[in-house]
């Protein structure tokens, strides 16, 4: 193919995990399967390979012949996205990591009283949790770097196709993208689902399965 030789295709994949104490954070049920056809399509279209995943994340069967680095939280992610397009020539960036939504704020016992320790909470009984909002990495990789060709996911609990384009369409151009890929929150549990290409111009293309919409995506790009 050779599609993209020459090219730097960076790639992140997988959750985020978000730590609580030192044993203890929470995730999402992304695996990373989606970043490993990407990462695959892309090596097979002659692209110098970056793999960014989460912890817990699946690897590329040809990993090897990646550089891959491994990222926790979505602060952690950000920073690593941001050093990447700025200090490396990155021309094309796809963000299929599934961003935490929430970060921890302040943790509290069932009396009020605010828990510090960093180490591990107290297992006597349940803590009481206060969220903050989670930056959007995707917003700010345009204002890292204006010149990389930027690719999001955009994933809605939803089998309504007119909604979860427009949805698609909103984040693209708040985060200044050339293309989104759509898809239901289906797909967390199989292989076969619809996903649907959305470019920053014309219609979107609507793929059968993660393989596939990886090759249709890298033949766009």
């Amino acid at each position: 193919m050779g599609t993209l030789r020459g090219k730097t295709v960076l790639i992140t994949s997988g959750g985020t995990l978000e730590k609580w104490d030192r044993v203890r954070g929470h995730t999402n049920l992304s695996k990373g399967s989606m970043g490993c056809y990407l990462a695959e399509a892309a090596l097979a279209a002659g692209a110098n390979v970056l793999y960014m995943h989460g912890y817990f994340a699946q690897l590329p069967a040809n990993k090897d012949k990646m550089r891959t680095i491994r990222f926790e939280g979505i602060e952690d992610l950000g920073e690593k996205v941001r050093h990447a397009v700025q200090e490396e020539q990155v021309d094309i960036v796809i963000m299929a990591a599934a961003g935490s939504d929430w970060l921890i704020d302040k943790v509290y016992d069932q009396s009020g009283n605010l828990i510090e320790e960093s180490g591990k909470m107290p297992s006597d009984e349940p803590p009481i949790i206060h969220f903050k909002k989670a930056p959007k990495v995707l917003g700010q990789i345009k204002e890292w770097q204006p010149k990389v060709t930027l690719v999001g996911f955009k994933l809605e609990a939803t089998d309504d196709e007119e909604f979860l384009l427009s949805r698609a369409r909103l984040r693209m151009e708040t985060a200044n993208a050339q293309f989104m890929v759509a898809n239901s929150s289906q797909s967390l549990y199989g292989g076969d689902e619809p996903h649907w290409i959305v470019p920053a111009k014309g219609e979107a293309i609507k793929v059968m399965g993660k393989q596939k919409t990886a090759k249709a995506l890298m033949d766009l790009l």
